[in-house]
């Protein structure tokens, strides 16, 4: 039994490691957004692979101890909990590579004629990843349920990204129609970021309390 909770927490730091990383690279693609820095967006592209195999050792780490110990009850919906944080980590990863993939091919512009500020939905979207993460160390249900309420402003400020930079093609502000498309993309990757740290949130309820909240199912 010693053992078993050893291995448990061991999971829980690797996946705090994750989670630290992945705020890290959150916090940096802000800057390259805002910076339009490619020298930062090509490291961060560059140094996705260590999210990646991070994610993998964790989840391997999941599945032998539940092979080998057959949790139940609270301590197999930690380790399912885990798994799905794990890959939501992951996939945030993601969500900044691709970013950074667009500011490279915004960066190539010498002057940029039309630009969104994407701050206010950047911070929010940072702020949910903190909380979600906090939520979860600390075994917090009200500041997990917290971030459920936020994911709308996120989409809210997509929302009106989309409009306004649909309207300044419409208004001919650029014939570069391929600049004006990595513009919407940056603000649908932020906003998958979101959906992804609101995934993390939601994980944590059911590590808590045992509910499945997915899909508006928040009482």
């Amino acid at each position: 039994m010693k053992r078993f909770h050893r291995e448990l927490d061991k999971i829980k730091k690797m996946l705090l490691s994750l989670g630290a990383l992945v705020e890290q690279r959150v916090h940096r693609i802000k800057q390259a957004v805002e910076d339009r820095d490619i020298v930062l967006a090509k490291e961060i592209v560059h140094l996705d692979h260590e999210i990646d195999e991070m994610e993998v050792e964790i989840e391997e780490e999941c599945l032998k101890v539940i092979a080998l110990h057959q949790p139940v009850a609270g301590d197999l919906r930690f380790l399912i909990a885990v798994i799905k944080i794990n890959n939501d980590l992951e996939r945030i990863g993601d969500q900044v590579v691709n970013i950074a993939q667009r500011v490279e091919r915004l960066a190539k512009r010498a002057v940029a004629p039309y630009r969104f500020d994407y701050s206010v939905m950047a911070d929010k979207a940072e702020s949910m990843l903190r909380m979600s993460l906090d939520s979860m160390v600390n075994q917090d249900l009200d500041l997990a349920i917290k971030v459920l309420h936020m994911d709308d402003e996120v989409d809210a400020i997509k929302d009106e990204a989309y409009d306004r930079i649909k309207q300044a093609m419409a208004d001919g502000v650029t014939e570069d129609i391929g600049y004006m498309i990595n513009l919407l993309l940056i603000s649908r990757h932020i906003e998958r970021l979101a959906d992804h740290a609101t995934n993390i949130a939601e994980e944590v309820v059911y590590m808590i309390e045992g509910d499945i909240v997915r899909h508006g199912k928040l009482d």
